[in-house]
C-alpha cells in the first residue's frame, strides 16, 4: 500500500494532522484507512538494499502510516520508529550511550526507565547521575561533570512522572549539546499536541504509545522520533537486531486511537484543571501537584513551553498512606489501576510499587484524567475524600 504525505502538511494544525496524516494514497477505490498487513517476510531477489522490506523484523507496511504520523506531529523530518513497548523504546534510546559514558537522568522519571538505567549502570555500562530536573543549575553541573567526565546523554521528562516537576527544556538542551550529549525527551505525558521537544532542542523524542497516543488502554507499544539520520539509523538497527518490534495489529489500533487524540486531550486537560482547582481548596488534600495551577512551582515554565498543562495531576492526601489507600478504595467511578492516558480516569498510590523512589510521598495519588463528565469525576473524588479524611 502506497502512502502519501498529508496534504499541505506544513500548514495543517496538529489537531488536523492526527486525523489527516498517514492515509493511503487517494486513488480510485483505495481504502480510506490503511489496512493491516500480516506477513513475516516479503518477496525479493538479488542483494538487499536500503528501503527493501526483506523481512518482518525490519519493516511492516502497517507500521508506516503510524510512524509517518508521529513524525509529522513531532515536527521531525524522518519517519518515526515504533517498538513493542515503551520500555523497548527506552532500551533502544539508552543504547545510544557509548560504553563507559555518562547518563544524566531526573531522579523522578518513568519508573521503568529509571530502573533500567540503574541496572545498566550497576553492570558498568555507563555512569548514572540523577538530578532534580527542575533545578537547572544542578542539571548543568551534572552535565559538565565538575572536573569529571562530561555527560554523554541527558534524559528529560517534563513534567516528570509522578512529581510533575517542570524542566527548562530550552536551556537544558542547549547545555547538553554544548558538552556533546545527546538529549532524549520522554514526551508521553504531554503528547505532541501539548509540547514539541524537537523544537525546544531535543535530539530524540520518546513515547509510550500505550498511553495517550493509542488512548484506549488496549495497546502496549512504544515509539521514537528524531530528525537525525545517524541516530535514527542506530535506533533502527537496535530494533532490528534486538527484535522488540511492534505487532501489525497493535500498530493499526494505535493509529486508530490517535485519530481522536486532539479531542481527548482537549477534554481531559480542561477537566484536569477544573479538578485541580477544586482539590486545592479541599481540606482533605495537603498538596496538589499540577503545572496548570498558578501556585505550582513549574507554572511559569509550563506556560512558556507547553500548549496547555496536560491531564495528569497528583494529590497528597491528608492522613498519610493509609488515608490515601482509603480514598482509592472509596472511589466508584475512578478506576484504581496503573498506567495513564486512556479515555477512562485512573488513580493510583504510586508508592505501592516497590521500585518507586523514596522521595515520592507515601500519600501521593496520581490521577490520570479521562474524558468523563467533569462533575461526575469531582463528585466521586469529593465523596471519597469526605468519607476517609477528616480534619
Amino acid at each position: 500500500m502506497t502512502h502519501e504525505p498529508s496534504p499541505h502538511a506544513g500548514a495543517l494544525s496538529p489537531d488536523t494532522l492526527v486525523v489527516a496524516a498517514g492515509r493511503p494514497a487517494r486513488v480510485h477505490d483505495a481504502p480510506v484507512n490503511p489496512p493491516i498487513v500480516l506477513s513475516s517476510t516479503y518477496v525479493g531477489t538479488g542483494t538487499v538494499v536500503d528501503g527493501d522490506r526483506a523481512y518482518g523484523r525490519y519493516s511492516n507496511p502497517t507500521w508506516d502510516p503510524l510512524e509517518e504520523t508521529l513524525a509529522e506531529l513531532e515536527g521531525a523530518t524522518l519517519p518515526g520508529l515504533v517498538f513493542a513497548s515503551g520500555l523497548a523504546a527506552v532500551s533502544a534510546a539508552l543504547s545510544l550511550i557509548p560504553a563507559g559514558g555518562v547518563l544524566v537522568m531526573p531522579r523522578h522519571t518513568y519508573q521503568g526507565a529509571l530502573v533500567m538505567a540503574q541496572e545498566l549502570a550497576e553492570k558498568g555500562l555507563f555512569t548514572l547521575r540523577t538530578v532534580d530536573v527542575a533545578d537547572t543549575d544542578e542539571v548543568i553541573a551534572a552535565l559538565t561533570g565538575a572536573g569529571e567526565r562530561a555527560a554523554s546523554m541527558l534524559w528529560l521528562e517534563s513534567p516528570t512522572n509522578p512529581m510533575l516537576e517542570v524542566a527548562d527544556l530550552r536551556v537544558l538542551c542547549r547545555s547538553a549539546q554544548a558538552v556533546g550529549a545527546v538529549v532524549v525527551t520522554d514526551n508521553t505525558f504531554s503528547t505532541p499536541l501539548v509540547q514539541q521537544p524537537l523544537e525546544l532542542g531535543s535530539d530524540v523524542v520518546l513515547h509510550s504509545v500505550t498511553k495517550y497516543l493509542a488512548g484506549h488502554s488496549d495497546v502496549v507499544l512504544g515509539a521514537i522520533v528524531t530528525s537525525d539520520p545517524d541516530l535514527r539509523g542506530r535506533l533502527h538497527h537496535h530494533r532490528s537486531i534486538h527484535g522488540a518490534i511492534a505487532g501489525p495489529f497493535e500498530a493499526w489500533l494505535a493509529l486508530r486511537g490517535l485519530r481522536t487524540l486532539a479531542l481527548r486531550v482537549e477534554r481531559s486537560q480542561q477537566t484536569a484543571l477544573a479538578l485541580a482547582l477544586r482539590l486545592e481548596a479541599h481540606d482533605g488534600v495537603d498538596r496538589v501537584r499540577f503545572p496548570g495551577l498558578e501556585s505550582d512551582p513549574g507554572h511559569a515554565r509550563a506556560r512558556a513551553q507547553m500548549n496547555g498543562f496536560g491531564s495528569i495531576l497528583c494529590i497528597e492526601v491528608a492522613g498519610g498512606a493509609a488515608a490515601a489507600e482509603g480514598v482509592v478504595a472509596a472511589l466508584r467511578l475512578w478506576t484504581p489501576a496503573t498506567s495513564l492516558g486512556g479515555v477512562e480516569s485512573l488513580i493510583e498510590r504510586r508508592r505501592r510499587h516497590a521500585n518507586e523512589p523514596d522521595s515520592v510521598p507515601e500519600n501521593l495519588l496520581r490521577l490520570s484524567v479521562g474524558i468523563e463528565n467533569a462533575e461526575d469525576l469531582w463528585a466521586d473524588l469529593a465523596q471519597a475524600l469526605d468519607s476517609v479524611v477528616s480534619r
